[in-house]
């Protein structure tokens, strides 16, 4: 069985399209269409259905699937421990990370990675924290730098980098920027726009309004921050923001009795060999922690 026929597979089961996976492949769409013939010949199933412009996994389909991934992790991580014998810090990291801390945070970190170790190609994908997780735990990615989540679990493994502190914040003329502190009870009587509903961030704000029996008047969501700071600037609504990203154009609020932090850091697979490229990474992370 063809390791590229079982990438092909999983490439088309992942998008969905025939086209976007030949597109994720750098391939043409006849060469990914071929892949999968010969992979269902020498199964002797058929993998996809395929109704006009629509494809979904067969029974048998989705039985391979989890196979097909166990076979190529397998032995992506044979590749990695005979790599990692050379000692050699070289080859591709595959890395993802969120768009805010890629901007914000992992800069300084990637400058000096790349002037120590010039002989690595760097694969970086900007995907939502919480996206970056599953791909994680996926083995599509070796590991990612983000938000970390409120409870990680095995075998995803976590090492916490930064402290993130976040601000609530809104427009300086909003009724609000006025006066002293504010009560949450007051802050929920307005309008406010939240990281989306299945981010990390959103979960620790809604859960310290819950845990004061209030909801949120949450009349937008985005999983961008430049776009929550956007939208807050104008005076739409209030918001979260973390405090790296504070200036002029927001004003923040003091609530009674409210501190808002959340975790930065890395993660990996721990059923999954790094290689000595990920490990430098992680060594450099960690002293900058």
């Amino acid at each position: 069985m063809d390791t590229a026929n079982l990438a092909a597979f999983l490439a088309v089961a992942s998008s969905g399209s025939f086209s976007r996976a030949a597109e994720e492949m750098h391939l043409t769409q006849p060469a990914v269409s071929k892949r999968i013939a010969m992979l269902e010949s020498q199964l002797d199933v058929r993998l996809f259905d395929r109704i006009g412009r629509h494809i979904s996994l067969t029974e048998a389909g989705r039985a391979l699937k989890p196979r097909a991934e166990d076979i190529l992790n397998a032995l992506t991580d044979t590749r990695r421990v005979l790599s990692n014998l050379s000692s050699r810090v070289e080859g591709q990291l595959t890395l993802a990370t969120s768009h805010h801390i890629g901007l914000h945070r992992l800069p300084p970190v990637l400058r000096k990675y790349t002037r120590l170790y010039p002989n690595v190609a760097l694969d970086i994908r900007f995907l939502d924290s919480e996206v970056a997780h599953e791909k994680v735990l996926q083995g599509d990615v070796e590991m990612a730098v983000i938000t970390l989540a409120p409870d990680v679990e095995p075998p995803i493994m976590a090492m916490h980098v930064w402290e993130d502190p976040l601000e609530i914040v809104v427009a300086p003329d909003h009724p609000l920027a006025v006066g002293g502190p504010v009560s949450l009870a007051e802050l929920a009587g307005y309008q406010a726009v939240f990281p989306g509903s299945n981010t990390f961030t959103h979960g620790i704000v809604w859960r310290l309004f819950e845990s004061h029996g209030l909801r949120p008047m949450v009349s937008m969501s985005t999983n961008y921050m430049e776009t929550i700071k956007m939208m807050v600037s104008i005076g739409l609504a209030w918001s979260i923001l973390p405090r790296t990203m504070l200036d002029e154009s927001v004003k923040v609020l003091r609530v009674f009795d409210v501190t808002l932090t959340r975790q930065l850091g890395c993660i990996w697979h721990s059923g999954r060999t790094l290689s000595n490229a990920a490990q430098a990474l992680m060594d450099l992370l960690e002293d900058d922690a």
